[in-house]
């Protein structure tokens, strides 16, 4: 049996699942007995807890209740770890955690193989910019993010990562093309660019840098943070590529920085729920080892 309350484990297995038969198969009932749970804990608190659409997600109410949870369900796995008790369907030992797809691509990989090996945990790795993906913390989807920003939300604790250094570098041939005459306002507006998606900000933080505003170039939106490296070198446009990611294909000669002296640093912080909980010190401990390894130590 559950050392969590059975209708706050139906709760948040539903989330985590985006659907009741999901959840009930996780637990191991009925549907119709995830949906029994869910509403009564509706009932006890007075507020719907889950917008029942596919695929399933939290209300607002949802959400803070989620941000409770999360954190005692991580609890609840050591317990069953401290006494050595077999844990009914291990359904929590699946830890979610917010990163950017540039540190899942070069250091948080390795970090979770480490975790894996010595600890058996699984993850739920919900990959968001990371100017946003405090957000997954704030609304209770993640136990932990991958952060830029550097103050601690209410109820979590911050931890310093290291610098991601960003170059703009396009292919030999692109860059004769378009910015044989330097980087200026005509040839930023004309040459296109390689964006991760929307809410990526890297290239425009780096054209304020050389121009003073905003520019609106043309645009390609390529999420892949391994592919921007090919897809500049195969002449698609100029884009922003973490340093520990271009070596290679710069000693190959396949892409070349169009300004050197021009950097983006974005400083990154793992947050994570502020419980005194022996998986997320473990989790603090092996990021920020393998954080470092990659990334610039923050001074």
């Amino acid at each position: 049996m559950s050392l969590i309350h059975p209708q706050l484990a139906a709760f948040a297995a539903v989330i985590e699942e985006a659907s009741f038969d999901g959840a009930a198969q996780r637990l191991s009932v009925t549907p119709s007995a995830i949906s029994q749970r869910v509403k009564a804990l509706e009932d006890r608190l007075g507020q719907v807890l889950i917008v029942r659409q596919l695929p399933c997600r939290p209300t607002e109410a949802g959400e803070k209740l989620l941000r409770k949870v999360k954190p005692m369900l991580a609890l609840e796995t050591e317990a069953y770890e401290d006494f050595q008790l077999e844990q009914p369907n291990a359904v929590h030992r699946r830890l979610a955690i917010a990163v950017n797809d540039d540190s899942l691509e070069t250091w948080v990989l390795p970090a979770l193989a480490t975790l894996n090996q010595e600890f058996g945990y699984l993850f739920d790795v919900i990959v968001d910019d990371q100017d946003h993906s405090l957000s997954l913390l704030r609304n209770g989807s993640a136990v932990g993010a991958v952060t830029s920003e550097t103050k601690a939300i209410q109820g979590c604790d911050i931890h310093a990562l290291g610098t991601m250094r960003y170059h703009a570098i396009a292919s030999p041939e692109f860059k004769q093309r378009f910015f044989a005459e330097g980087l200026n306002l005509e040839s930023l507006t004309k040459a296109p660019m390689l964006v991760f998606s929307r809410k990526d900000e890297l290239q425009n933080r780096f054209i304020q840098q050389v121009v003073g505003h905003d520019l609106y170039p043309p645009t390609h939106y390529i999420p892949t943070s391994t592919g921007f490296v090919e897809a500049a070198a195969l002449h698609l446009g100029w884009c922003m590529v973490p340093e520990c990611m271009i070596q290679q294909a710069l000693a190959d000669g396949k892409v070349t920085m169009i300004h050197p002296s021009f950097t983006v640093d974005v400083p990154l912080y793992w947050q994570h729920a502020s419980i005194r909980s022996t998986t997320l010190q473990n989790l603090t401990k092996v990021f920020v080892n393998q954080a470092q390894t990659k990334l610039a130590i923050v001074e």
